[in-house]
């Protein structure tokens, strides 16, 4: 780092004598491996660990019991935003061992950390301490809020933040997260993410037939019965499945999936079940798409709910607007990344991965990781490489709810490498399991994980202390959105402000039983397995 950058270089020494502390603390939150909304463990972590560092944490922020929001002020000067996440998946239970091995004790489908956002969370933690460090030996200006943002799988946190007004008066905000590539998105940002429970209740199921057709001594028991709740799930169920060619033309790379929450809850008798839930979540490049889905899912309910003398409510779990793009900022980010340099990897870690190979019957590789995890990538060639995968007319891609910062104050998307396997030829694809695995191996996180916190230290520190720098973000910003916040071309937060976060409802967790902790499906018993196949 050249000398005229001494704060700067502050913060890289730092991260220098803290990554072993670090690292640690990205092992325990990926021990944890807690889903959306269920996070308690690993919001207690971060909280803790900010707190001794000195920084005023707000627990629970936005109503949302695992977020957070923590706050360093240094007198006045630019407010710089960031944050962690740290949600796992169900279904995806990994130990970080080279073979397939879910979570000792724990059903074969409990959650686990994909991306993984446990990596996430802390290279972003690492560069905002490394920041506040410098911050302070140098006696640098400035505020930097570090957040703290469950249940991303199902973009839950940020929108309920930005419409409580948690995003408001930034000047800048980092987003980063784990990718092959080591890179930064250019104009191509992410899409939309919306998502709702639609809940079925059969409140008068004596009102589905004549009650003077029923004889006087005739036991209820045996009467005809309404459909109810669990034919009403069913039915949205299959509906949805086939009016989805109607939602819109294939085209956009739009997506729906659906998830059932509660059904019927075990009657079992000729009382019809009176309560079921489904969630639908659907992520599209365009908001007036995102429109039109939600009316089919809408009509859809509505109308087998007369079907099946069942009552239909709508329960919004988010609604995230679409990416916005700042080339100001991303540029100053990839300049950084440029003097932090790729990734490089240990002999441990890449024996970890020839091993994962190995198991799997192939020859292990001299080099088994792909080159795109240890070179950088510049944000125009991944943007070029982006784009062939879309239409032209279509300008975001996929889903993530940092876009919700986007709308609030200039904002970069930094990506660095969370490692991959390389394949032995074109076309083979390796079982998720391995990715997961090599997850929880420090050897092979850690090169990554910390690219990103001196790259995002870099850049905070850069717009802490170069006035023009921070200018150019903000100029950037206030053009695309027509005048800045409240601009002529700005969207507002799509939640509204009093709308209560979606934490009570049925969601996979870990539960406290007589039997001990388990995961919401119970662990079978290891002699029976999952069951007798057939």
């Amino acid at each position: 780092m050249p000398e005229r950058y001494p704060a700067k270089q502050a913060a890289m020494d730092y991260i220098d004598a803290n990554e072993q502390r670090l690292s640690d603390f990205d092992m325990e939150i990926w021990s944890h491996h807690e889903p959306a909304w269920r996070e308690y463990r690993s919001a207690k972590a971060y909280v803790d660990f900010l707190r001794d560092d000195g920084w005023d944490v707000e627990e629970g922020s936005g109503e949302m019991p695992t977020a957070f929001c923590a706050t360093f002020e240094n007198g006045n000067g630019p407010v710089i935003g960031g944050y962690a996440e740290y949600d796992a998946v169900p279904g995806n239970s990994q130990q970080a061992v080279p073979y397939q091995a879910p979570r000792e004790g724990m059903h074969p489908w409990a959650a686990g950390h994909t991306d993984p956002h446990s990596m996430l969370g802390v290279a972003s933690l690492t560069g905002f301490l490394a920041a506040k460090d410098a911050m302070i030996k140098h006696n640098i200006p400035g505020t930097l809020k570090f957040f703290g943002e469950p249940a991303e799988k199902v973009c839950g946190s940020k929108p309920m933040h930005a419409a409580k007004g948690y995003y408001d008066g930034f000047d800048a905000f980092i987003a980063y997260h784990p990718h092959p590539n080591n890179s930064a998105a250019w104009e191509t940002h992410c899409g939309s993410y919306w998502s709702v429970v639609v809940t079925f209740e059969c409140k008068e199921p004596e009102k589905w037939i004549d009650p003077s057709l029923i004889p006087s001594f005739h036991s209820t028991h045996a009467s005809a019965r309404p459909p109810g709740a669990i034919d009403a799930l069913c039915l949205m169920y299959t509906q949805t499945k086939y009016s989805k060619e109607a939602m819109f033309p294939k085209s956009g790379t739009w997506t729906l999936n659906e998830f059932i929450l509660a059904g019927g809850d075990a009657t079992s008798d000729n009382l019809p079940p009176r309560f079921s839930q489904i969630q639908y979540s659907w992520r599209s490049p365009d908001l007036n798409i995102q429109e039109q889905i939600y009316r089919v899912i809408e009509q859809n309910a509505k109308h087998i709910a007369a079907m099946t003398q069942c009552e239909a409510s709508i329960r919004w779990v988010t609604k995230t607007r679409v990416g916005l793009a700042n080339l100001a900022l991303t540029d100053l980010t990839w300049r950084n990344l440029e003097q932090v340099g790729p990734p490089t990897y240990n002999e441990k870690g890449l024996d970890f991965a020839r091993e994962i190979q190995k198991n799997l019957g192939l020859e292990p590789m001299e080099n088994p990781l792909p080159d795109v995890n240890t070179e950088l990538l510049n944000p125009r060639d991944y943007e070029a490489k982006t784009r062939t995968l879309l239409p032209e007319w279509q300008k975001n891609f996929t889903s993530d709810d940092y876009v919700e910062y986007c709308w609030h104050a200039p904002t970069v998307r930094l990506f660095t490498a969370r490692p991959s396997l390389r394949p032995p030829e074109p076309g083979y694809a390796y079982p998720a399991w391995c990715r997961n695995a090599m997850g929880g191996v420090p050897e092979l996180i850690d090169p990554g994980m910390f690219v990103a916190g001196r790259t995002i230290a870099g850049t905070v520190m850069d717009l802490l202390t170069n006035e023009d720098e921070l200018k150019k973000c903000k100029a950037e910003f206030e053009e695309r959105t027509g005048g800045g916040v409240g601009g002529s071309k700005w969207v507002a937060p799509l939640i509204d402000s009093d709308y209560p976060p979606p934490v009570d409802l049925r969601w996979p967790e870990y539960v406290q039983t007589a039997r001990g902790e388990e995961w919401w499906i119970p662990t079978p018993d290891p002699r029976a397995g999952v069951g007798e196949k057939i």
